[in-house]
């Protein structure tokens, strides 16, 4: 994540694939995350759906992330599963179509 975040800051136009996908098990929110901030190592950017019906790209602070509980008191958990498979401009564009992340 820090290697694509330093093609980010050096103004290199990609598009890399998720590295990995974080969700609330008990929520409904998912991010799938495609760099960190060299600079701010605390900063992620991706793909981020709170459950509201509109995912958006955007940046996310890990700390944030770190002390978010879902209803039931679980923390944000790291889908350990998950292996991102296209460009993360096609996850956005599924979400979007589908109102939430479909990974």
């Amino acid at each position: 994540m820090l290697e694509h975040g330093r093609v980010s800051a050096a103004g290199h136009h990609h598009d890399p694939t998720p590295v990995v996908k974080l969700f609330t098990p008990d929520a409904g929110a998912t991010w799938l995350l495609t760099e960190i901030d060299p600079t701010d190592h605390d900063r992620a950017f991706g793909l981020c759906d709170l459950g509201l019906g509109e995912p958006e790209l955007g940046y996310v602070s890990l700390g944030e992330l770190s002390a978010i509980r879902g209803a039931l008191g679980l923390p944000v958990e790291r889908d350990t599963a998950f292996t991102g498979d296209k460009p993360l401009s096609a996850y956005t564009v599924d979400a979007r179509q589908m109102r939430r992340i479909i990974s």
